[in-house]
């Protein structure tokens, strides 16, 4: 999340201080791909936990954690 933020900021100063934008472009492209790294993190996360202990508790909190899962992957995708 430091290097997010960090990133963020660059691009900030770069946009304030006109840099060429194909160079600012670049930046956004590694800001993106950097967050997209966060949430498929926390993604994995979530199936790994969130979603194996309801299939522990029950089919339906499974079948609820599956459909959140699917929600969020699919904002993510359109995103």
């Amino acid at each position: 999340m430091k290097r997010i933020e960090g990133l963020a900021r660059g691009i900030a100063n770069m946009i304030d201080e006109e840099q060429y934008c194909i160079h600012i472009l670049t930046q956004v492209s590694a800001l993106t791909r950097s967050l997209q790294g966060v949430a498929t993190g926390l993604l994995d996360d979530h199936l790994k936990h969130c979603v194996l202990d309801a299939a522990k508790l029950s089919d339906e909190a499974a079948h609820e954690k599956i459909q959140e899962a699917t929600a969020a992957v699919n904002r993510l995708i359109r995103s």
